[in-house]
């Protein structure tokens, strides 16, 4: 009997060393490729952040309008409006990587400027006051002009959930300072809820 109970055990340590070690090689990686969907992945992942921003820089810098015009477009980027079912989400990376695409890949064909508010709030709170006490001004005042943006980029994320799944839409729109949409596209992709 007792030979039993130590084979019993022996077995039982056997196959958990073998379970241990038979583990999928997938989990060897400390990080998944950012260009691939994880199998256990729910919702928008980084292959949709990824793909989405290469297909609208690609789309965007085409533009015939871009491409026919004689003077360099000034782009000021937005934010995500989050329309979907978890609207605390903050999904500014796609607009994020979307303007490191334009840069990168624009050739000076359009130049990005930054939001107004959060320039003046970084201002603010790393440059040193100039001019006199009152901040009126004087001769060390800068005097330099401010680049006024062309157009704006934004971003809209709608959702339509399903028992399963979640279909997404992702709509990118470059419109000019008097509100004309100039170019938009979009990113449709369905997802597991």
């Amino acid at each position: 009997m007792k030979h039993w109970i130590n084979l019993t055990v022996l077995s039982a340590v056997i196959l958990a060393a073998g379970l241990a070690c038979s583990h999928d090689k997938k989990h060897d990686r400390v990080r998944p490729p950012v260009d691939e969907l994880s199998d256990g992945g729910r919702g928008l992942q980084g292959k949709d952040v990824i793909s989405s921003t290469d297909q609208m820089a690609a789309d965007l810098l085409s533009s015939p309008a871009l491409n026919a015009s004689h003077t360099q477009w000034t782009i000021v980027v937005d934010h995500v409006e989050n329309l979907s079912t978890s609207q605390r989400q903050n999904l500014d990376i796609f607009l994020q990587r979307l303007r490191s695409r334009l840069v990168n890949m624009g050739q000076g064909r359009v130049q990005l400027v930054e939001n107004l508010q959060k320039f003046n709030d970084l201002k603010a709170r790393e440059l040193e006051p100039t001019g006199d006490r009152y901040g009126q001004g004087g001769p060390g005042a800068p005097t330099k002009k401010n680049v006024q943006p062309d157009y704006f980029l934004w971003a809209r994320v709608s959702e339509m959930p399903n028992r399963e799944t979640s279909f997404f839409l992702i709509t990118f729109s470059l419109a000019k300072i008097d509100r004309t949409i100039v170019w938009e596209n979009d990113y449709p992709v369905s997802v597991y809820r």
